[in-house]
C-alpha cells in the first residue's frame, strides 16, 4: 500500500469528532481567553477568567443595579458576589454552562455589555475545576455546584441575603488547562483600579480594600500624571462618551481607551475620532491650522465609550473596528473642547504655548530629517542589518498577531535566531554594538544616530505606533553585564520615545536558557540555576554521566537547539509599567548621571 493510501486509510468516519460546548473550551481554550500561563503575566488566562466574571456584575451596575461588588481572593479560590438583580433561579443552571444562553442578546436587557456575549462565564465554569454559581433573588436561593463544567449539586431554598449574584471558583491545575499557577494580586488590583475609573460611584471591594473614583477618567489621568501637567486635566462626561486629557513635557502619546469597559489597549475607531475632536476643538477656538503631531505630542489621554453593537477586530477585543461611530465622537469632543477653552482663557493659553513649542521643536528637526530623506530612500527597499518576514502586523491575516522582530546583538546570534526562525511571522534585526543612551536626549538624536533611525524606519512606529509593523518587539540580548546594558539602553529609547509601544503591551524580552544539562539519552534545557540542579538530580547526577553547559551568549546556541527558543514554546516576558509618572525618576536614577545615590545602591545590591 503506498504512503498515499495508507493516510486515505487511516482517515476515515472513525476519526470525526463531535465535541460538545464545554468541551471545546476544553480542548481549545485559546480560542475564548487568549493564552493560558501561569499567572506571571496580567495577560494570562487566570486573569482573564476573573475579568469575564466581574465584567457581568459591571454589567449589573451599568444598567443601574447594585453599588457595590465585593472580590475576594484566597490562595486559589476567586469570589466574586455582586448585589444586582441576581440571574433569573430558573435559568441559574444554563446561563453558566451552555454557550449561547444569556440575557445580553436582550436590548432591554443589557445595553451596554462588557463581557463576552453568552460565552465568558461558560469559559471559566469549563475551565474551572470547582465552580459554584448562587444567584439571591425576592427571599430565595439557587446554588449549583459544577466540577470542570459539570454539574455536581443543585440546592434551593429561602434566603435573608440582599439581591445579586455571587460566583466562585478555582481555575483547573490539570497540566492540560492552567497547570502550576499563582495569582498575583497586584495585576488583579490594577484590574479593578480600572473598573473604579471607568464606573465613577461604584464600590469595588478586594479582600476588604475600597477601590473608589468619584472623577472617573479624570481620576485615572491623574494617576497616570502625578506631576508634569501643564494645566488642569480637560474632563468631559455623558451617557455614552467619556473623556479626559492634558499635555505633559514627555515625548509622543498616551492613550487608554475602552469601549463598555473592555481596554482596547490598539485602540480602534473611537481612539482615532478622540484624538481627531481634540484638534478640531483646540483649531477652532484659536482660529489656527495646528498640525495633529504638534498638538498631540506630549498628551496623556482616556476615552471610554458605550456601545450596543461593537465591533472587534478579534475575539481578544484589543481593537474597536466600528466605522459608524467616528462622526459623533469627533464632533462632540470638538465642541467640548472647544467649549472648555472658551470657558477657562488661562488654561487655554497655556495649551496653545505647549502646542507652539511642540511646533517649533518640529521645525528644529525638521532639517534634520531632510538630511536623513536620502537615507529613507536607500532603505525603503532594505533596512540594513533587517532580515523581514512576509507578514506584518497591520496585514489581513489570521497569523498579524504572531508577528515578532527580535532587536538581537551581535552576528553570531542574529545567525543562528535566522536560520531556525518562522519567516513568516518572525523578522530579526542585528545591533552593531551598544546603542545610545537615550535619556535627557532631543528626539532629533534618533535621526542623527544611525541605529536607532533604523530601528524606528523598521517598526515603522516614526509618525505613530498605529503603523507598527510587528505584534511584538522582543529585546533578544544575552544574559551577561553587557547584554542586560544593551536591553536598558533599548528599553530606555522606547520609553523615552515611543511610549506608548510599551503601555500598549507591545514590548518584550526573550528568555533563553542558561544552561544545558545531558547524558547520552536526554538533554534538559534550563532558565536558572535552581532549574539546573533539579535537572541534574533528575538524571542521575554524577553517576549518570552528567554534562552541564553554561551558555554564556546566545551566539553559543546552536541553530538546531535555538529553533525551540523561539518556537511553540517561546518564553517572552512583557514590558510593563504601571503609571507614567515614575518613568522620568527612574530613567534619571538608572540612565542618567552618575550620582553618590545610584553608587551606594550599587554597592548595596551588588552580588
Amino acid at each position: 500500500m503506498s504512503d498515499a493510501a495508507k493516510q486515505t486509510h487511516l482517515y476515515d468516519e472513525s476519526k470525526i469528532k463531535t465535541l460538545s460546548s464545554l468541551e471545546h473550551i476544553r480542548t481549545r481554550p485559546g480560542m475564548y481567553i487568549g493564552r493560558l500561563g501561569d499567572g506571571s503575566n496580567p495577560d494570562d488566562g487566570i486573569y482573564v477568567l476573573v475579568k469575564e466574571i466581574i465584567d457581568n456584575s459591571i454589567d449589573e451596575y451599568i444598567m443601574g443595579f447594585g453599588r457595590r461588588i465585593d472580590v475576594e481572593l484566597k490562595d486559589d479560590l476567586v469570589t466574586v458576589r455582586d448585589f444586582g438583580r441576581g440571574i433569573p433561579l430558573g435559568k441559574l443552571a444554563e446561563c453558566v454552562s451552555q454557550i449561547n444562553t444569556g440575557a445580553k442578546y436582550n436590548s432591554d436587557v443589557f445595553q451596554f455589555s462588557v463581557g463576552l456575549n453568552g460565552v465568558g462565564t461558560k469559559a471559566v465554569n469549563a475551565l474551572a475545576e470547582k465552580f459554584v454559581a448562587t444567584s439571591f433573588r425576592e427571599g430565595k436561593f439557587r446554588k449549583v455546584s459544577f466540577e470542570k463544567g459539570i454539574i455536581v449539586k443543585d440546592e434551593t431554598g429561602s434566603s435573608e441575603e440582599k439581591d445579586g449574584t455571587m460566583i466562585a471558583f478555582v481555575p483547573d491545575h490539570s497540566a492540560t488547562v492552567f497547570g502550576d499557577y499563582t495569582f498575583k494580586q497586584e495585576y488583579i488590583e490594577k484590574r479593578i483600579w480600572m473598573y473604579a475609573f471607568l464606573n465613577s460611584g461604584l464600590n469595588i471591594y478586594l479582600n476588604g480594600t475600597r477601590y473608589y473614583s468619584k472623577n472617573g477618567l479624570r481620576d485615572l489621568i491623574e494617576s497616570e500624571v502625578q506631576e508634569d501637567r501643564h494645566y488642569d486635566i480637560i474632563h468631559y462626561c455623558d451617557k455614552t462618551l467619556e473623556f479626559a486629557f492634558c499635555h505633559t513635557s514627555n515625548y509622543g502619546e498616551t492613550y487608554f481607551s475602552f469601549v463598555n469597559g473592555q481596554y482596547t489597549n490598539d485602540g480602534g475607531t473611537h481612539l482615532s475620532a478622540f484624538k481627531e475632536g481634540i484638534l478640531r476643538g483646540i483649531n477652532d477656538f484659536s482660529g489656527r491650522s495646528f498640525q495633529g503631531a504638534d498638538v498631540r505630542d506630549g498628551i496623556a489621554g482616556a476615552i471610554a465609550i458605550k456601545l450596543q453593537d461593537p465591533v472587534f477586530e478579534s475575539q481578544t477585543k484589543n481593537k474597536l473596528g466600528n466605522a459608524d461611530i467616528k462622526g459623533w465622537i469627533v464632533s462632540t469632543v470638538q465642541q467640548a473642547v472647544a467649549d472648555y477653552m472658551h470657558r477657562h482663557s488661562d488654561e487655554a493659553a497655556k495649551i496653545i504655548e505647549k502646542i507652539e513649542h511642540n511646533e517649533a521643536v518640529r521645525k528644529e528637526i525638521q532639517s534634520v530629517q531632510k538630511q536623513s530623506r536620502e537615507k529613507a530612500k536607500k532603505m525603503s527597499l532594505k533596512i540594513p542589518k533587517l532580515k523581514d518576514c512576509k507578514i506584518h502586523f497591520g496585514d489581513r491575516s489570521e497569523r498579524a498577531s504572531e508577528t515578532m522582530i527580535f532587536l538581537t546583538e551581535g552576528q553570531s546570534a542574529a545567525g543562528s535566531m535566522v536560520s531556525c526562525r518562522d519567516v513568516m511571522t518572525q523578522a530579526i534585526f542585528s545591533l552593531k554594538g551598544k546603542p545610545l543612551n537615550c535619556h535627557c536626549k532631543k528626539i532629533n538624536k534618533v535621526y542623527e544616530n544611525e541605529e536607532l533611525y533604523y530601528i524606528m524606519k523598521a517598526l515603522d512606529i516614526e509618525n505613530d505606533i498605529e503603523d507598527l509593523r510587528y505584534a511584538k518587539v522582543v529585546i533578544a540580548t544575552d544574559s551577561d553585564v553587557d547584554g542586560l546594558h544593551i536591553r536598558n539602553l533599548l528599553i530606555t529609547f522606547f520609553l523615552t520615545y515611543f511610549e506608548q509601544l510599551v503601555k500598549a503591551g507591545h514590548l518584550f524580552i526573550l528568555e533563553t536558557p542558561l544552561f544545558r544539562v545531558r547524558n547520552k539519552k536526554q538533554t534538559i534545557y534550563c532558565y536558572s540555576e535552581k532549574e539546573r540542579d533539579a535537572a541534574v538530580i533528575q538524571l542521575g547526577g554524577a553517576r549518570g554521566g552528567v554534562e552541564i553547559t553554561r551558555f554564556k551568549g546566545l551566539g553559543e546556541i546552536s541553530p538546531s537547539e535555538f529553533g525551540q527558543f523561539i518556537g511553540e514554546n517561546i518564553r517572552l516576558v512583557k514590558v510593563s509599567i504601571d503609571n507614567s509618572y515614575g518613568i522620568p525618576k527612574m530613567l534619571e536614577f538608572y540612565m542618567g548621571d552618575n550620582t553618590p545615590e545610584r553608587r551606594e545602591h550599587i554597592m548595596t545590591n551588588l552580588v
